[in-house]
């Protein structure tokens, strides 16, 4: 079992739900995001979603694009972020970590694949997200990633139909992260009643947990999504935060607040 694993079977048996918060590694520094991650499981994080700085990303909106800007100014990549989570590891050997990124600086980084999987579990690497490898790709890094001992997570959205389910589900572990509005991160706001029936339909698919994501920036929305899932994400509102160069502990006195909206949930 990964840290992953472990803690949504202790989140089961004291009937509470997962929150996951999102941040972008080297953003706006790695000083400054090294103590964002160390002071986010005090403040009831469960999982902890670490951003891989790239130049095109997909699926993330405005805010969290210009995170990665900066973080790439500040001399962010690949070989950094696993770098902060070694630090990171050195006082904490039990929050889960999934990086979450693109395929791109995984595959062009000296060694490949290989050495990057490598890499990642030595450096106490959880899960992956990786959006842009669709299930017709496991191939190339979502089953060696399961040799290596790595949960790789695959997301859902309100377009993937029950023919296409059954494939998004075949190869996930850790859990599934249904992205709950058609768009982008940092956009319109989750609706907990339209998130409902779709969290059954893919419960249907599979036994993993579902963590619903994008669309939530309050402890009123992270409990009311949470209340209908097995947990929540939240990403660009605490992005949106750090860009604002906003202190260390106003940032995680926010994060308190959503991580306790999400366990009311």
């Amino acid at each position: 079992m990964t840290r992953i694993d472990t803690t949504f079977a202790a989140l089961a048996r004291s009937n509470r739900k997962a929150f996951v918060a999102y941040m972008m590694a080297s953003d706006p520094d790695e000083a400054t995001s090294l103590q964002i991650m160390r002071g986010l499981p005090g403040v009831g994080v469960d999982i902890i979603e670490l951003g891989l700085p790239f130049t095109d990303p997909m699926a993330d909106g405005p805010t969290i694009q210009a995170a990665g800007q900066r973080a790439l100014a500040a001399g962010g990549s690949v070989t950094r972020t696993l770098a902060m989570l070694r630090e990171f590891r050195k006082t904490d050997d039990t929050t889960p970590v999934v990086l979450m990124g693109y395929y791109n600086p995984i595959y062009a980084r000296a060694g490949g694949v290989t050495r990057f999987l490598a890499d990642a579990a030595e450096a106490g690497v959880d899960g992956l997200i990786v959006v842009d490898l669709p299930p017709e790709e496991d191939d190339e890094l979502c089953i060696p990633a399961g040799k290596a001992g790595l949960n790789f997570i695959r997301l859902a959205t309100p377009t993937t139909d029950d023919r296409r389910l059954p494939a998004v589900a075949r190869n996930t572990s850790g859990f599934i992260y249904y992205v709950s509005v058609t768009g982008i991160t940092g956009g319109p706001a989750a609706n907990a009643a339209e998130v409902a029936p779709e969290v059954a339909r893919i419960r249907k698919a599979t036994n993993l947990p579902v963590v619903v994501g994008f669309g939530i920036s309050s402890p009123e929305a992270a409990e009311r999504i949470a209340s209908v899932a097995d947990g929540c994400v939240v990403g660009s509102a605490i992005v949106r935060l750090i860009g604002e160069g906003r202190p260390v502990s106003e940032i995680l006195d926010y994060v308190r607040d959503l991580a306790a909206g999400a366990h009311r949930g």
